[in-house]
């Protein structure tokens, strides 16, 4: 039967603000998972699908990247990743009648919550020119659409092929090949707008741009940094990997502006002491540090490593470059410059220096609250300049640790999702394939957008996501996105990038990753890539939400023969037999030998990592290279406030589960923003106020989120706090970190107006 998807919660006139938590996980973890699950999928559909949730033979959460051990819980799922599956194997259902009912002006009028909770898409869509609703098509009608669009172009170079997480490895790389076979590399990805720096950091340094940490690292560091990340809301399965680094000895040290409730206390629901107990301390340190402060903090520790000669010169003399240049650099360093920028005090870093020098063994893990500055890339460089100092990677229990967000983004990248590929792929994917591949470096998501923007790109193809809420600079993001002839968006539920449309919409509704995929060779299965590089199968147990629906790697394959009609790629063989997609991958993609026998392996297979496994640093030198990064203290003018924008507990990404954010207090609503009380007294301001959002920036223009409730709450000084996408209007276009690009989101620099402010 049915669910009936809740009416629209577009105001905020039911907030409700209590203290926050100290704690996560527990019973009210568990309570509010089975609540969300029963609510969309009924009991006995629940029971079907959670208990297949992350298990050898059963599917991939599509939820966080986080990998699962070699031993499984019966309940192998966190509260946020229940929820994923939830609105996935939902029995809700968005009809050809729903959009009848509703206009896309109208639809575009509703919130993001209210668009997500409507169900599963059924069937084709199409708005055709010049119509204000969505109507049905076939699908040969739609690729032909497609077809006639692309092959309309003057340049391959005026499509944009965008990519979401969750896209499998075998959609991703059939994906690639036929934008690539098409013409152009422009294949911008969520990559872009969050661990960008990271890889752009770690392939510079040691040559991979992919953390070097295993799961089995975690339990044997003696002291693991947790920075800028908080893994209680997004990535809630390492709350129990650090309780058993913490059980076997480790330290931690939990690095970010704002108290995170998983770091404090974790209550495991797998445990009787997790139930009925008081749980695990888990931060054996908390550095509440002042946003964009972590290049100077480990700058700091850096300088004190060297000074104190606590370095690993046998270590850093056969395995490493620039050591000298480096330690010229920290020794310039100036202690008021490093106070300030990262608001802590001298004896707070020197007690983090005597857990350093005391552990052998250190694992640095870290998330967007790193990436999102414009000097993420240094300060990454700067977490790997203090990892190496000690030899800290290629030691077990040791080493980088990004940890990812979707599911399967590390995979795609690895499949070839990526606007700037590397000359060896693309040798060896024209090698395989019989074509020359474009050489000429694509659109990354803020390129593609400013194309767009200015009438040089036309069509539009999102292979899932929410491309119009997860991008930054709303207004000219969504007038860029109308400026397009067309724009299609593979999806398995509605959201706002189906509201914000081109001149003519496709909605192209595919299989999740709950269903069964039956193609004409049979029962099909995909695979992933987790955030610590295991490679394993993925296999869907229900029937699908409709009969209408077209598996991923269907959609691009047919796609495919529809819009490249004189290719030579056996198309319909890769969608027939997902095997015949993995013997391509495995002569393409290094690592991925003998593909086919491996990930029927149960758990799968580990890719492999030269500076882990070797410690062979595949870089320019030859060697990890230690880099200069110079420090510039992020100054905010008087009466300003420096914003990062976060992720409820109730939302993954641009999804929005529900109202609440359990842990830092917030029920029945979003548009709130976190200040520290004693900011709030400086400014002449009170709790429960009203206010506009004003991020101000160096082009002169003013960007505002009207109607913001202040909350006090510990955040660090001149700090604030408030949920994206909402505020992802504040963040310009043009604000993006070096070298990576991607959007500042981390260091917005706004005012309070309102409540008899300007």
């Amino acid at each position: 039967m049915s669910r009936k998807a809740p009416r629209d919660d577009h105001d905020d006139t039911g907030l409700r603000v209590s203290a926050p938590k100290e704690w996560a996980a527990g019973v009210p973890g568990v309570t509010a998972a089975l609540k969300r699950s029963y609510d969309q999928m009924g009991v006995g559909r629940t029971a079907l699908t959670l208990l297949r949730v992350n298990q050898k033979q059963g599917f991939d959460c599509p939820g966080c990247a986080w990998p699962e051990g070699d031993k499984r819980h019966v309940a192998e799922f966190c509260e946020n990743g229940a929820k994923a599956v939830a609105e996935e194997a939902t029995t809700r259902r968005v009809t050809r009648e729903f959009f009848a009912r509703h206009t896309v002006d109208e639809l575009n009028g509703m919130s993001d919550h209210w668009l997500g909770q409507q169900g599963r898409l059924t069937e084709p869509m199409i708005k055709r020119s010049g119509s204000a609703r969505y109507e049905p098509v076939s699908w040969d009608e739609a690729f032909a659409l497609l077809a006639r669009e692309l092959a309309g172009l003057d340049s391959p170079d005026e499509a944009v092929f965008y990519t979401s997480g969750r896209t499998s490895n075998e959609a991703a790389f059939a994906y690639q090949l036929f934008v690539r076979s098409f013409g152009t590399n422009n294949l911008p990805d969520c990559s872009n707008m969050c661990h960008e720096s990271s890889g752009s950091a770690l392939t510079e340094t040691i040559g991979v741009g992919k953390g070097s940490v295993r799961l089995e690292d975690l339990p044997r560091a003696d002291l693991i940094f947790v920075v800028g990340q908080n893994p209680g809301t997004n990535h809630p399965r390492m709350l129990s990997a650090l309780e058993e680094a913490k059980k076997a000895g480790a330290r931690i040290v939990a690095v970010n502006p704002l108290p995170e409730a998983g770091l404090m206390r974790f209550k495991n629901p797998q445990r009787p002491g997790g139930v009925a107990g008081r749980g695990t301390a888990l931060a054996d340190r908390f550095l509440q540090i002042r946003l964009n402060g972590d290049l100077a903090l480990f700058q700091a520790l850096n300088r004190l490593l060297v000074e104190k000669g606590a370095v690993d010169r046998a270590f850093l003399d056969e395995y490493t470059a620039g050591y000298e240049a480096l330690e010229m650099h920290l020794r310039g360093l100036d202690w008021d410059d490093v106070l300030e920028a990262t608001g802590l005090s001298r004896a707070e870093i020197d007690a983090v220096l005597a857990d350093v020098v005391g552990s052998e063994r250190i694992v640095v893990c870290w998330a967007m609250g790193l990436t999102q500055h414009r000097n993420s890339v240094p300060t990454i460089r700067e977490v790997v300049n203090f990892l190496l100092l000690r030899g800290n990677i290629g030691r077990p229990g040791a080493g980088v640790c990004p940890v990812r967000g979707h599911s399967n983004v590390q995979g795609d990248r690895t499949m070839g999702i990526y606007e700037k590929p590397p000359a060896a792929f693309l040798d060896a994917l024209g090698a395989e394939f019989g074509f020359e591949p474009p050489r000429e470096h694509g659109y990354d998501t803020v390129e593609a957008i400013r194309a767009m923007r200015d009438g040089r790109a036309k069509v539009f193809l999102g292979m899932g996501g929410n491309f119009v809420r997860a991008t930054p600079d709303s207004a000219v993001t969504e007038a860029a996105v109308r400026r397009c002839r067309l724009t299609a968006h593979v999806s398995t539920k509605l959201n706002r990038s189906h509201a914000v449309t081109g001149e003519q919409a496709l909605i192209l509704p595919a299989l999740g990753r709950t269903e069964r995929d039956v193609q004409a060779s049979g029962p099909q299965f995909v695979s992933v890539e987790d955030s610590m590089g295991m490679v394993h199968a993925s296999r869907g147990r229900l029937a699908p939400a409709s009969p209408d629906l077209l598996s991923e790697v269907a959609i691009v394959c047919r796609l495919a023969r529809a819009a490249l009609p004189g290719s030579t790629v056996d198309w319909a063989g890769m969608e027939r037999d997902y095997d015949v997609v993995r013997d391509h991958v495995s002569r393409v993609v290094p690592g991925f030998e003998r593909y086919n026998e491996r990930i029927r392996e149960p758990g799968g297979f580990t890719l492999p990592h030269a500076p882990r496994d070797a410690r062979r640093f595949p870089t320019a030198t030859g060697k990890a290279n230690l880099t200069v990064n110079e420090l510039e203290v992020l100054r905010v003018p008087e009466g300003r406030l420096l914003l990062q924008t976060v992720r409820s507990h109730d939302q993954y990404n641009t999804t929005i589960y529900g109202m609440d954010d359990r842990y830092r207090g917030i029920k029945a609503g979003r548009r709130v923003v976190f200040v520290n009380p004693a900011d709030l007294a400086e400014l002449g301001l009170a709790d429960g106020a009203t206010v506009d959002l004003v991020s101000e920036w160096s082009d002169g223009r003013e960007r505002r989120a009207p109607d913001f409730r202040i909350v006090a709450y510990p955040t660090a000084r001149g700090c604030a706090a408030a949920y994206f996408p909402e505020t992802n209007v504040l963040v310009p276009l043009d604000s993006t970190a070096d070298i990576s690009n991607t959007p500042t989101s981390k260091s917005v620099v706004i005012r309070l107006a309102g409540a008899g402010r300007d």
